[in-house]
């Protein structure tokens, strides 16, 4: 199942695809996540991310960067990744805040008061849209809008929208990500402060950003992708919002997910394509060949074999210089496919030792 140049949407889940041709030719546009892919969480590039992008944007790939934190505005992010290396523009940033604010512009009349629990972005999103924010429940709000706010946003705001919610106004959050990574470790996330208005209302928000379609649609119509790539390094917020998209995907592993956990990702968290890191964009994809039959199964990708013995992922190489890479890719094929539907559980250690990756 070999790519020639137009995304497959909904690939075989049980195996990683492949690509005769490099996937910055393939599709049209990189929706790139951010944290973990193209920087670090204290803001400083990821090894290769700079060059990479650089060569597929000249290749005439487009480069669109997704994000779920409503925080920042996308001035700030197209300012920080021009500071990086990676000039961008304000309209190549994507926000779960805009995404949200169109799913409230879409159900509320315009011009209507909201009432935002969150930062900046969220303002200057719901601004796009005809909206004004306003401060408290009493203000004659139509709607809660809550966002990430950072470490900062007092408690009184949950108490703010937990009295709006708690009248019966639809409530609404940009994403539920129950943590974010800073440079001083993981802390908690717009998906924490949720809970805390629904602790207190017993409500449920609609819900905008990765990996539910909202946020897909937003990215669509903001970027005009005909085939798009979603790039990402978590697999329940950027490879599932692909996969509810309809859309191919390209994880990396220099963020949040490592082998072990791709190995028993179930069918929605498994990417179309796995790179070591955006340097992946650039070169073709090659492909996992196999089949599982009544005498087992047995998966190969770039000299690597991986099959399943005694409860365990093997994996066995010949010849020099083989590429850790495509013994994942293999080990991959194996797992998905004796996992099905569900998530494999067979002991990946000593093969995952042979790939120096334990």
């Amino acid at each position: 199942m070999t790519m020639t140049g137009s995304g497959r949407g909904r690939h075989d889940r049980n195996r990683p695809g492949g690509s005769a041709v490099a996937l910055s030719e393939a599709y049209d546009t990189a929706l790139l996540d951010l944290d973990g892919v193209v920087y670090y969480a204290g803001g400083h590039a990821i090894a290769h991310a700079v060059e990479a992008l650089g060569a597929a944007r000249a290749g005439g790939m487009r480069l669109a960067y997704v994000t779920n934190n409503a925080l920042r505005t996308p001035d700030t992010v197209a300012a920080h990744l021009t500071e990086l290396g990676v000039p961008s523009e304000p309209s190549d940033v994507i926000t779960s805040a805009q995404a949200v604010a169109r799913l409230v512009a879409d159900e509320v009349p315009p011009g209507s008061r909201v009432l935002v629990i969150g930062g900046e972005g969220l303002r200057v999103a719901l601004r796009e849209r005809g909206l004004v924010p306003v401060e408290s429940a009493d203000d004659g709000p139509v709607a809660v809008v809550q966002g990430y706010g950072g470490s900062e946003l007092p408690w009184g705001r949950f108490a703010e929208a937990s009295y709006a919610v708690g009248r019966g106004l639809p409530w609404y959050a940009s994403n539920t990500d129950r943590t974010i990574p800073s440079a001083r470790g993981i802390g908690p996330g717009n998906g924490a402060a949720v809970e805390v208005v629904r602790i207190a209302t017993g409500a449920e928000p609609k819900v905008a950003g990765k990996p539910l379609p909202p946020m897909h649609r937003e990215t669509v119509l903001r970027t005009g992708a005909e085939r798009p790539l979603v790039v990402g390094d978590r697999l329940d917020t950027d490879i599932e919002g692909a996969f509810n998209g309809g859309v191919d995907s390209l994880l990396v592993l220099t963020g949040v997910t490592d082998v072990a956990r791709l190995l028993a990702a179930v069918p929605e968290h498994r990417p179309t394509y796995v790179a070591a890191d955006l340097r992946g964009l650039l070169v073709p994809q090659p492909e996992v060949t196999g089949t599982a039959g009544a005498d087992g199964a047995a998966f190969a990708c770039g000299g690597w074999t991986a099959s399943v013995s005694g409860g365990a992922l093997l994996l066995d190489g010949e010849g020099d210089g083989l590429d850790p890479l495509d013994g994942v890719r293999a080990l991959c094929a194996a797992a998905w496919t004796g996992a099905g539907a569900g998530a494999c559980g067979l002991d990946a250690g000593k093969a995952l030792e042979r790939l120096g990756l334990a």
